[in-house]
């Protein structure tokens, strides 16, 4: 890109988000001197003014701006529907580059002519993304293909974009602290331009075949939790040429299509929803691009998902994969303390200390989707809960009005949940795009559930660290570890600790298990469990009593001057047997 050109890219951006954000400030402002029922026509014709600003500059910018403009399309669980309808033509309808420049990539990229390579290759493209376009082909042996070009220059185009969008992003920071998007677009600016190279993404689309059960060359590798989805073989690669085998399929966003073919949206939505959650909780490497236009239906029965374009695809640690699985279950369950945990355990660290907010928080994360025409009501609630956990905040921090809307909770925002948390958007906007509801507690929970109970001790018995590495101090202690075991075994208990003393010594400093059904941290000495539990306390007591009188054994060859010695001994192993 020549200079005069960077600049130009640059003020158009700029004078762009100046002329929107100056345009909804005056709306604001004239919403005030107008009745109630004319407030929602104002603000409508408002945003479809700006939405086709939007839709003009990107077009024209295309490069990095098209791709937030197929994020944005997706967003009708939280957008206004004059952008819904006029970004998603961004998805795979741009203005496709002159045939000479596609051909000349081609033949610069595999050392041949396009008439060499292909029988057949078709002159208007399948589709026009930010990127790259897609043709048919027919290879020489007849295989039916798509071929995948770059476009040329693109490269710089993004990168550029990309300090844009960084400038930006540091200008709201400053001017709403509140809204420091800064963890976003560092994540971003790390992961784009993984896009440009095309053998990166053959490399992924086999990686995620393979996962997904989907390759045919590894067909004896099903995964656990199976999902139905096809995914295209890779025939061959370039850092600016992909061919991969073609499918015949339906785009998702052609909704009178599937309504044609009687194809049903709400398994299909879930289908998608799905593997992605076998993705990102099971593989921990997931496409972090689902947007419309990178999914099609196949068109004969059984109707089944096909998953495209896998250049933008994020790989977690291990522990952050067990890390999110685990935040994921314990919103499902309302355990703050595992909540807590998920999210230090992550890196996210909060400047208050309010668990309950961040569980709420959480609990909207993970929310059902909606349909489209939900999405108002939803957006209504989802405003007045935020104003009320606003209010809260401010009562706890003792903050005045300004400082209240210029404070970030957010302390520090770890750059590996950043597409995670980008997927499950655009999966909740597909879904609402496509007027289905999902509840992603049922859909992705087995996924989450399988992530972590692999690396739970299945058999305690065959594993030396299942009860902690201490000293035995008495022959009970021995008895009791081996009955401890007996009742893991039979399921009965998942972690424990016992402490016991007998004439100001201590016999008994026994810890075992696991610190919960999800966590696979072991339980130690020093681990903390709820203590306050007035139930367990009534049955520790009525137990104790039924041996203190003979009519329990206890199994462990206490004679009755020494079951007095053992009270401690009986609450503690029954509060947790409880």
């Amino acid at each position: 890109m020549g200079l005069g050109n960077i600049y130009r890219r640059r003020i158009r951006v700029f004078t762009l988000a100046v002329l929107i954000y100056l345009d909804y400030k005056a709306t604001q402002q004239r919403e005030k001197w107008i009745s109630k029922n004319k407030q929602d026509a104002l603000w409508k014709k408002a945003h479809e003014r700006n939405a086709k600003r939007v839709l003009k500059a990107m077009v024209e910018l295309e490069g990095l701006w098209v791709k937030l403009g197929q994020y944005l399309s997706t967003r009708a669980d939280v957008l206004p529907q004059a952008y819904i309808n006029l970004l998603r033509q961004l998805q795979d309808s741009l203005p496709p580059r002159p045939l000479q420049e596609v051909f000349w990539t081609v033949q610069k990229e595999l050392g041949k002519s396009v008439d060499e390579l292909f029988l057949k290759f078709d002159n208007t493209p399948l589709a026009t993304a930010s990127i790259a376009q897609v043709h048919r082909a027919t290879l020489i042996d007849g295989k039916e293909v798509v071929v995948k070009v770059q476009h040329d220059g693109i490269k710089d185009i993004i990168l550029e974009d990309l300090k844009n969008a960084k400038l930006i992003v540091d200008w709201i920071a400053w001017a709403e602290p509140q809204y420091n998007f800064n963890p976003m677009i560092d994540e971003w600016c790390k992961e784009a331009p993984k896009e440009l190279d095309f053998n990166t993404e053959a490399d992924n689309t086999r990686k995620v075949a393979r996962n997904l059960g989907c390759d045919k060359t590894f067909n004896e590798l099903k995964p656990l939790n199976t999902v139905d989805v096809l995914i295209p073989e890779v025939i061959q690669s370039t850092k600016k040429v992909l061919i991969l085998e073609y499918m015949d399929g339906v785009r998702l966003n052609d909704l009178d299509a599937l309504e044609g073919l009687g194809v049903d949206k709400q398994k299909i939505v879930e289908e998608i929803t799905r593997a992605y959650a076998h993705q990102i909780y099971v593989d921990g490497f997931f496409n972090g691009d689902p947007h419309p236009g990178n999914f099609l239906v196949s068109k004969d029965p059984p109707h089944q998902p096909i998953l495209l374009d896998f250049g933008l695809t994020k790989s977690l640690s291990s522990s952050m994969k067990n890390s999110i699985a685990k935040m994921f279950l314990a919103s499902a369950e309302g355990d703050y303390v595992a909540l807590l945990s998920s999210l230090a355990e992550m890196g996210l660290k909060l400047r208050l200390d309010m668990p309950e907010q961040a569980m709420e928080v959480t609990n909207v994360f993970f929310r059902s989707s909606t349909p489209a025409n939900e999405a108002s009501e939803n957006m209504k609630i989802l405003v007045e809960q935020r104003s009320k956990n606003m209010k809260k905040m401010q009562e706890k921090m003792k903050l005045g009005e300004k400082e209240v809307k210029r404070f970030n909770p957010v302390d520090a925002f770890p750059g590996d949940i950043v597409i995670f948390t980008r997927v499950i958007n655009l999966l909740r906007g597909l879904s609402s795009t496509m007027n289905t509801r999902v509840v992603y507690i049922d859909v992705m929970r087995p996924f989450a559930e399988s992530a972590l109970q692999s690396n739970m001790i299945k058999d305690p018995t065959m594993s030396a660290n299942w009860i902690h590495d201490s000293p035995i101090l008495s022959d009970v202690e021995a008895k009791l570890r081996l009955l401890l075991l007996e009742l893991a075994n039979a399921g009965k208990i998942l972690g424990i600790q016992v402490c016991a003393y007998k004439d100001g010594e201590v016999i008994i400093d026994t810890s075992a298990g696991n610190l919960g059904r999800y966590d696979p941290r072991p339980v130690q000495p020093d681990s903390l469990f709820p203590v306050f539990s007035a139930t367990k306390g009534i049955t520790a007591g009525l137990l104790h009593w039924l041996v203190d009188n003979g009519y329990v054994a206890t199994n462990l060859d206490i004679n009755s001057k020494q079951r007095s010695s053992f009270d401690i001994f009986w609450i503690t192993v029954v509060d947790m047997l409880v």
